[in-house]
């Protein structure tokens, strides 16, 4: 029965039901799903065997699918992750907006504070070390196709709000939409932590803990290990850049960039097996440390002045350019189907499967909070820090070589076109940015030391916490997987950036474009997961008690004015509706289990005062005695 058609009883019933469902307890130990864990660690290990034995062949399939992918369905990646931001930003605003993540009355589990420092701590990454310098000088020299003229004032605007484009609103949005669900159906309802636990209201609790779930949490799974593995691939990358920037190696080949992650991947497993996670978290908020550091450093070193300049500029053209920026699309263009599949479509995928770690970890430290505080903060706290870190990072750059170009200093130059296109290279534009600041050698190799180590301690805890998030999915949604269980996950991240790397060949811009190939396919299933997601949790919503009370109570009002209207349809009953008005909004309820008894019934008469004693001579004589006796 549909809700529009339900009577009063039937959602007084459904309302009871909801509320009598006692939370199940979320973080018990249930064992591996031998279905779950076996099929996506095949998947895995196939995989990897395939990147170590036939590269050349698993590079070659990886652009072969890439190319069916953008041409067919990027656009559905574009809509999508549209969609997703719209979403959010709806139920944030509407009147799903004020339901709790917890119980009604249940505060939040952190300060405001902490919780936003907690964001903030999420909005840091490998992604954004790696692309910060790159990616908003590569479109100040070679901007979108069909915007403006490159090297130019106007394309310093364009290049940063396309970065910010794929760097904030929307990115987060989708880690919301998995956030949101996972947080809801947690706290508010008493569901697993299990991703598929969120399909429960689409399909029902027996589909969900069937085949339909384990197919959603093995897609899940894949979509994490991908996501990871292309983060730690693009952080090999950029390690070996910064060896190379300080002399230890002269190359980082794709071999060097194997050891790289196989030194990296073997200390994130000796720290699981040691059972050292404080010092893992000791190390992570160290690397906040460093990474504020970094950037205060680049700020005032760099052209600062430009910096504050380009702030308000890289603002201005991101909320003009976003319709545009939203609504592209290869459309037969051949020039921006490329385009799209090297930034845009690259990270929505990119973003989409990185959701089911990072909205698990959101879920978690947002018990308490309603709707509408989680997806603001969510929103809008890691895009504050991404709009900081590019601008400092990203504007810096473009400022130095927007100098040097006026100068006519090529040797000061970060980047030059060569046929035709930016030749930077995104493992080493980094350092070499560093390397233009005025500072003389030792402190150069200090800060390319701390820089490297930054991007090493990302490496080690990003491991660790996809590793943790793969371990919850294989376990049936406990918040404790077992140690050889987080081990095979970390290893299996590793093999897979090592394998991505070996699938695009021994020169650093081709690895690049094999991590990237093989990262947008592998999101493409998920893209549809989410879609359906998005459903099941306005469908969730709908149901939710506090939207069954404020239905409830609207239907009582208009039942009673329609009884009001039937009872009295000559005469002015004003008043009496307002007293059933009040009635319907504190009803009768003698059980004490929170729902009205009959909210249905009809408002009973007013009971008869019975005969009244005739009055006596002396109040007849002076009717105010008797009111005054009454009043007494």
């Amino acid at each position: 029965m549909s809700h529009e058609t339900q009577s009063t009883a039937d959602l007084v019933n459904e309302l009871r039901e909801r509320r009598k469902r006692p939370p199940r307890r979320t973080d018990r130990a249930t064992g591996i799903d031998p279905w779950v864990f076996g099929i996506a660690g095949a998947v895995a290990l196939a995989m990897v065997l395939w990147g170590f034995i036939g590269s050349d062949s698993l590079g070659a399939f990886s652009a072969d699918a890439l190319s069916w992918t953008i041409t067919h369905t990027g656009w559905l990646f574009v809509i999508a992750a549209t969609v997703f931001a719209v979403f959010v930003i709806v139920v944030a605003f509407s009147r799903f907006g004020r339901i709790n993540l917890g119980q009604d009355e249940e505060k939040p589990e952190f300060r405001t504070v902490s919780w936003i420092s907690m964001m903030f701590a999420t909005g840091m990454g490998i992604g954004l070390v790696f692309y910060g310098v790159g990616e908003p000088l590569y479109f100040y020299m070679a901007p979108p196709p069909g915007t403006v003229e490159g090297q130019t004032p106007e394309a310093a605007g364009v290049a940063m709000g396309t970065t910010l484009f794929h760097w904030t609103i929307y990115p987060w949005a989708m880690y919301a939409v998995v956030g949101l669900g996972i947080a809801y159906g947690t706290f508010r309802l008493g569901r697993s932590q299990l991703f598929s636990s969120m399909f429960t209201p689409l399909f029902g609790e027996k589909a969900v803990n069937g085949w339909g779930g384990r197919v959603i949490n093995i897609l899940a799974i894949l979509a994490t290990l991908f996501g990871s593995a292309c983060s730690l691939g693009l952080g090999a990358m950029q390690i070996g850049g910064g060896l190379q920037s300080a002399g230890v190696i002269e190359q980082a080949t794709t071999a060097i960039l194997v050891m790289v992650i196989g030194i990296l991947t073997l200390a994130f497993v000796a720290s699981a097996v040691s059972g050292i996670a404080r010092g893992i978290q000791w190390l992570s908020n160290i690397n906040m440390v460093l990474a504020l550091l970094l950037a205060v450093l680049v700020f005032i070193l760099g052209p600062t002045l430009f910096v504050l300049n380009i702030l308000p500029n890289a603002v201005g053209s991101f909320i003009n350019d976003l319709p545009v920026m939203a609504s592209r699309t290869g459309s037969g263009d051949q020039t921006m189907q490329e385009w799209l599949g090297t930034w845009t479509i690259f990270y929505w995928a990119w973003w989409m499967s990185w959701t089911p770690f990072v909205g698990m970890f959101i879920a978690r430290i947002s018990r308490g909070r309603t709707i509408r505080q989680f997806v603001v903060g969510v929103l809008l706290v890691p895009s504050a820090v991404s709009l900081v870190w590019f601008t400092i990072f990203g504007g810096g750059a473009i400022g130095i070589q927007e100098r040097a170009e006026q100068a006519g200093d090529t040797g000061a130059q970060l980047a030059s076109i060569v046929d035709g296109a930016p030749d930077i290279n995104f493992d080493l534009i980094l350092f070499d940015m560093l390397g233009a600041l005025p500072m003389n050698q030792v402190l150069t190799l200090i800060v390319t030391g701390i820089t490297v180590l930054l991007i090493a301690i990302f490496f080690v805890t990003g491991a660790d916490s996809a590793s943790i998030v793969m371990g919850t999915l294989s376990e049936r949604g406990t918040t404790d997987p077992s140690r050889k269980v987080i081990i095979f996950w970390g290893l299996a991240v590793g093999g897979a950036a090592a394998a991505m790397l070996l699938a695009g060949g021994d020169e650093p811009a081709e690895a690049l474009n094999g991590i990237k190939n093989i990262t947008i396919v592998s999101a493409l299933p998920f893209v549809l997961v989410m879609l359906l997601l998005c459903v099941a949790i306005w469908k969730d919503l709908r149901r939710d008690p506090l939207m069954l009370q404020d239905r409830i109570a609207r239907q009582v009002l208009e039942d009673s004015v329609s009884i009001a209207v039937e009872k009295h349809p000559d005469s002015g009953f004003g008043l009496v509706t307002e007293a059933i008005a009040i009635q319907a909004a504190r009803p009768r309820d003698a059980d004490h289990d929170g729902v009205p008894d009959r909210l249905d019934a009809p408002v009973p008469a007013p009971e008869d005062p019975g005969p009244q004693e005739d009055p006596s001579p002396a109040d007849a004589a002076h009717p105010g005695h008797r009111q005054e006796r009454e009043d007494r």
